[in-house]
């Protein structure tokens, strides 16, 4: 949804709710159009908010530059559609005037025109006495001249060769101030330059150099100019999962990220062998979500019979494509207990084992409870005293 149409909607919304609150008034400016200076090319939007009970009506008008005094009505569609009014009415009005692709004839006096008053649209009433007003003044500025580098594209031959962007400065309305580059609508550091003629250079080009380059002009009392260069590539996927294992019933994530420009179109497909299967959102357990250079395939409630296999994820753009691949596995119910199982299983066997020694061990081995101490003792003393009458008899 547009960020206007969030904001009438907003306003519109809250004067609703207010409105029982609102005793009757004149009508009055919460908001009033700015004043602006575009180039050509360029859009501008101005905006409008009044309150009143009842709720104000909005027109917009415009004059020419130095014919302040010959208003005409602006209406939506105007000047071949590139004209855009947007409003709405609750506790406030509130309106959007937009012009698209400005040209010299758009500069003039904006005025937005509020009224509550019944006798509003009655012509034998003077309009500056039925109607409140707020004027902005656009000023439509010739856009600089920039001669600007071709588009680049970075392959395997290109990237061990410096690329070098190039912008000039041939024409201006004013004297620029500096100079400056941007990268995908971030400024690069250590740009600035009073030059006319700017360059960037890449040294070793790689396929995460890639993207829209913009060299940019500032001027004292003008708009900031530029041009676009686009420096383009192949897509790099840089991150992805190798593996993953989950159980059966759980939800499984897989993604890949890549560098390249323009940004690559994102496909998933699961591969069985020679063959693939195509994945797309329309079966209410996969789920897709792109983002740039960045994909993500999500999996719910996991079938262990038909979803363990290997996953693709495919970037494509108009220099090329590549393709990675993830591993998923999925584990029955049971694989938690599989530990405890096999420790058990253990303990169970080595029990066996004692149990099986003990009823098999030889009954000599077993001592007779039933058999006294004593003569076991007795016996060994008569033994050694035969011992040693027999060694003084030999004596």
């Amino acid at each position: 949804m547009h960020p206007n149409a969030v904001t009438l909607a907003l306003v519109v919304l809250l004067g609703n709710l207010m409105l029982p609150f609102v005793s009757a008034q004149n009508a009055g400016f919460v908001k009033s159009p700015l004043s602006e200076t575009k180039l050509t090319g360029d859009t501008f939007e101005l905006y409008c908010e009044v309150v009143g009970n009842p709720t104000p009506e909005i027109q917009w008008w415009y004059a020419e530059v130095n014919r302040a005094d010959s208003f005409k009505q602006l209406w939506d569609g105007a000047r071949k559609r590139r004209v855009s009014i947007n409003t709405a009415y609750g506790a406030n009005g509130v309106s959007v005037l937009g012009i698209t692709r400005l040209t010299l004839e758009d500069s003039g006096t904006y005025e937005c025109r509020a009224s509550n008053d019944p006798r509003r649209n009655d012509r034998r009433q003077n309009p500056a006495i039925t109607w409140i007003r707020a004027q902005a003044t656009i000023s439509v500025l010739q856009k600089p001249k920039i001669n600007a580098s071709d588009q680049t594209i970075l392959t395997a031959d290109t990237s061990s060769k410096p690329v070098t962007l190039q912008c000039n400065l041939t024409t201006a309305h004013t004297p620029h101030k500096e100079s400056f580059w941007m990268k995908n609508g971030h400024e690069i550091p250590n740009t600035r330059t009073e030059q006319r003629n700017t360059t960037y250079r890449i040294t070793k080009p790689r396929a995460d150099d890639s993207g829209e380059y913009m060299c940019v002009y500032t001027f004292d009392t003008a708009p900031n100019a530029n041009a676009t260069i686009e420096v383009k590539a192949k897509p790099d996927i840089t991150g992805h999962k190798r593996s993953e294992n989950k159980n059966e019933g759980e939800n499984a994530m897989l993604y890949c990220k890549s560098v390249g420009y323009p940004h690559p179109t994102w496909t998933w497909r699961k591969v069985d062998g020679t063959s693939y299967t195509d994945i797309d959102n329309s079966t209410g357990r996969f789920f897709i979500t792109n983002r740039d250079n960045y994909t993500e395939l999500n999996i719910l409630n996991l079938d262990i019979n038909t979803d363990p296999g290997k996953y693709e994820c495919n970037a494509t753009n108009v220099i090329g494509n590549i393709a990675e691949t993830t591993i998923l596995r999925v584990r029955s119910h049971l694989a938690p207990l599989w530990p405890f199982l096999g420790v058990l299983a253990e303990i169970i066997i080595l029990v066996v084992i004692i149990v099986v020694y003990e009823k098999r061990k030889r009954p000599d081995d077993i001592m007779d409870d039933d058999e006294p101490v004593g003569t076991m003792k007795t016996n060994s003393t008569n033994n050694h005293k035969d011992k040693n009458i027999r060694q003084r008899n030999t004596k």
